[in-house]
């Protein structure tokens, strides 16, 4: 990835944070919070490790197809489950959209010591403008769930949940992922 060093530390704090909190969600006692927090732990630390500056750090050049092949075994995963939840649809596009962002990474000319991909003279590509798309979408949707409706304060008080099976957090855990895809996404 390249763009401001800044942006990309915040973008592999966000996504290391959110990787984390996902492997805690692994120990919930609710089913569905553990069978998805496997795969989300693995984007959001995958996304961080992808998004670490080339200045710092410049992975050789055969992790690119190693991280292509472990996101296309995790999509493969999550297409399996998903004949049975087609939450894991999002998963598949997830895992999808990191196969190609390794590809690209892996086909890009290294430039004075970082990876750089060159859009000025092509445009950006259908692929990558068609999950920028998804994405976009998806983190207005996610965000738009975060916010209370009238209803919600009228609504009797529930039990409370053990933190990791808190569905605002989980929603705004997944928020931030979608936000960190799209900021990839756009720096690819």
């Amino acid at each position: 990835m390249h763009g401001p060093v800044s942006a990309a530390w915040l973008l592999v704090a966000l996504c290391a944070a959110t990787g984390a909190y996902c492997l805690l969600r692994m120990r919930s006692g609710v089913e569905n919070q553990r069978r998805a927090a496997g795969g989300e732990a693995l984007m959001g630390f995958g996304m961080a490790a992808m998004a670490v500056p080339a200045t710092v750090f410049r992975p050789p050049e055969w992790a690119w197809p190693l991280y292509a092949a472990v996101f296309g075994a995790a999509a493969l995963r999550a297409l399996w489950v998903a004949r049975r939840d087609p939450h894991h649809l999002h998963h598949v596009v997830g895992t999808a959209a990191m196969i190609y962002m390794s590809l690209v990474m892996a086909a890009a000319p290294a430039v004075t010591g970082s990876h750089h991909h060159d859009h000025t003279a092509t445009g950006i590509p259908l692929v990558t403008g068609g999950l920028l798309l998804y994405f976009g979408g998806y983190v207005l949707l996610s965000g738009a769930r975060l916010v209370p409706t009238h209803g919600d304060a009228q609504a009797p008080a529930a039990p409370r949940a053990r933190w990791g099976d808190r569905p605002e957090l989980v929603r705004a855990c997944r928020l931030s992922m979608g936000i960190g895809m799209v900021a990839m996404l756009l720096t690819v």
